[in-house]
């Protein structure tokens, strides 16, 4: 430093430390040794908020006692948090002075890396995406005035289809398309009831009477399909990223769940056949049974659905490493019990174990504590082996369902988070 006395004054949030220009060009802060290197007063004040020459005082407006704890680890070499004070708080301090998270305790790191991972779950890739396209959009508002009435529209609308606790309207479509679905279930469990196609092997004029009984039916189930296939459109159409909304899950399932009607009513058109007969077919019952997807379609508005897709999603590591636990330990039980009911003694030999694969189901039913009885061992060792494989099922089942439970209740944390956030934009959307 070419300017200044030899002694330097640091204040910092209110509070003064004097050093040396020695102690200054060594100091294990990184902002505060680049003090040393300065040659001009608008080098310093890039380095500090404020600076007075006189009494060579430099003035950095920061935590005052942050900085406290900061000295105690210069002095000691043992860095923690400050009580009562925020962690991430803590943590932009240290990176203003140029320390980093290794150089905290390793109880205080813990600490650190549970609440960024809060915060991650709080504040996700989708939403710092949505910020990242609500600014874009801003910035084309400015642009021209027609630009920015139809953006603002065509947003409105978006909302309204994509967010249920966006607006008024927005749940009110909402509960509207969930009345919907019910209908459309109650529909398609009601059609596989035995008396439902009693019309099947009635004479002419009892199947014209049973036609027009089951006309209003029909007619539900078009005007169900039909607000479906309208509700997929325009949220097509409002999209911001036609690719992204077709690839997204929760649309894929909408197109299998609407594609089975049209394709049936066509079959209808080319052949003229009556749709009783249609659903005679094989093919076809597959094709109008996939309409239980519908019930997917409850994620969009429920919170518990959507916690459940979001854990699957996150945990799809877990979860393979289940399956993994499950077919190890079914491959080794199988052959087990195949080899001690049936391998053994062929004249006493349980039937129920005559191949491997017949035992797989047997293992199945014993890990998860089901049994059903259908298939049980005779043999001392079976049994034994039996009650082994119970015990296994259930250590190796809860092993991983701990972190499948920690992230679902992280999670539920976070809808839960981002519906309050929605509400309140609600709230105030509507005082106004």
């Amino acid at each position: 430093m070419k300017f200044g006395k030899n002694i330097c004054i640091l204040n910092v949030g209110g509070t003064k430390y004097a050093f040396t220009r020695e102690v200054i060009k060594d100091f294990p802060l990184r902002r505060v040794s680049r003090l040393h290197n300065c040659s001009s007063e608008k080098e310093v004040l890039e380095v500090c908020d404020d600076y007075d020459r006189e009494r060579n005082e430099f003035f950095f407006d920061r935590h005052s006692e942050a900085f406290v704890f900061i000295m105690l680890y210069v002095r000691s070499g043992k860095l923690r948090f400050v009580p009562q004070m925020c962690e991430l708080s803590f943590y932009n301090e240290m990176i203003y002075w140029g320390l980093e998270s290794s150089h905290l305790e390793f109880c205080c790191q813990r600490r650190l890396d549970d609440r960024m991972s809060d915060t991650y779950t709080y504040f996700s890739d989708e939403d710092i995406k949505a910020e990242e396209e609500s600014r874009g959009e801003e910035e084309q508002e400015n642009g021209s005035s027609t630009d920015r009435g139809s953006t603002g529209w065509l947003e409105r609308v978006r909302r309204t289809f994509e967010e249920p606790a966006s607006s008024v309207a927005a749940q009110i479509l909402a509960s509207v398309s969930v009345i919907f679905v019910i209908i459309s279930m109650v529909l398609l469990c009601a059609s596989t009831l035995p008396d439902w196609d009693t019309a099947k092997n009635n004479t002419v004029e009892e199947h014209r009477c049973a036609a027009s009984l089951s006309l209003p039916p029909r007619i539900i189930e078009a005007v169900c399909i039909g607000w479906f296939t309208a509700e997929c459109i325009l949220r097509f159409v409002v999209s911001r990223d036609k690719c992204e909304f077709v690839r997204r899950p929760l649309n894929i399932i909408d197109l299998l769940a609407i594609t089975p009607y049209y394709v049936s009513m066509g079959m209808t058109a080319l052949t003229g056949e009556s749709p009783q007969l249609q659903r005679a077919g094989v093919t076809l019952r597959v094709l109008r049974m996939m309409r239980i997807f519908w019930l997917i379609k409850l994620a969009r508005h429920f919170l518990g659905l959507q916690t459940l897709g979001l854990t699957l999603r996150r945990c799809y590591r877990e979860m393979v490493m289940l399956l993994v636990f499950v077919c190890v330990a079914m491959a080794i039980f199988s052959a087990l019990a195949q080899l001690l009911e049936h391998g053994l003694d062929l004249e006493t030999s349980n039937e129920d174990y005559a191949s491997i694969p017949a035992a797989c189901w047997w293992v199945i039913i014993s890990m998860t504590t089901v049994g059903y009885g259908d298939m049980y061992p005779i043999t001392v060792p079976g049994r034994v082996l039996g009650g082994v494989c119970v015990v296994s099922g259930i250590v190796l089942l809860a092993l991983p369902i701990t972190f499948i439970y920690h992230s679902f209740v992280q999670c539920y944390h976070e809808l839960k988070f981002r519906s309050a956030r929605c509400v309140r934009s609600l709230s105030a959307e509507f005082l106004n």
